[in-house]
């Protein structure tokens, strides 16, 4: 975690700043509207994931977009109310909203794996680097049919991306949440290496 004597922000502005973006970024989207559609707990089907790509299995896409653009508005909501109070103070809210989508404490700290909400983090920081994402992710899954490989190179570009375009304290953030969202797929990653990871458009 970024240190925060280093910043330009209080230990106590920091300390809110993680914990509200954390307690923004742990609500279960997917959970709750498969729910409410009365399609069960998501966390019994396919992966056990709570986010976009899981729901996805249920065969509903509309609830599937829906949590997409819900857990990638926990990450901008965050960082753009947090803003108020500085770039630093955003960047902070932007971690504890990824960190709160991936270990959620209301699950247990088994949630989503965090690319929606990092897409929404990114976009409120710099609509650049989400625009380096989209380009890089658009290419490798053109070429490989491999969601799951699109994401990982795309979080693996963007920080040094984003690094070399001069913003140092968001490659910060950035090289954080990448190798947070790279341990969330280790799963994928043992799949990918095998041959067994599904691709785009894949039956069943």
């Amino acid at each position: 975690m970024p240190d925060p004597m280093s910043w330009q922000l209080s230990l106590p502005l920091f300390l809110g700043a993680l914990a509200f973006g954390y307690l923004l970024g742990s609500i279960p989207f997917g959970l709750l509207l498969t729910r409410m559609a009365g399609l069960g707990d998501i966390r019994s089907i396919g992966s056990g994931n709570i986010g976009a790509t899981n729901v996805l299995r249920t065969g509903n896409k509309g609830l599937a977009a829906a949590t997409l653009i819900l857990d990638a508005l926990k990450g901008l909501a965050a960082v753009l109310i947090a803003k108020t109070y500085g770039l630093d103070a955003a960047i902070i809210a932007g971690l504890g909203a990824f960190v709160g989508h991936c270990f959620p404490v209301w699950l247990k700290f088994r949630g989503g794996k965090g690319i929606s909400t990092y897409l929404g983090v990114l976009l409120a920081l710099l609509p650049l680097g989400c625009a380096i994402f989209a380009v890089v992710w658009l290419a490798t899954a053109f070429l490989s049919r491999y969601s799951s490989l699109a994401a990982l190179v795309a979080v693996i570009v963007v920080p040094v991306a984003v690094f070399l375009l001069g913003h140092a304290h968001i490659a910060q953030l950035l090289t954080l949440m990448s190798a947070i969202a790279i341990f969330k797929h280790r799963a994928n990653i043992a799949r990918l290496v095998s041959g067994e990871e599904s691709r785009i458009g894949d039956k069943g």
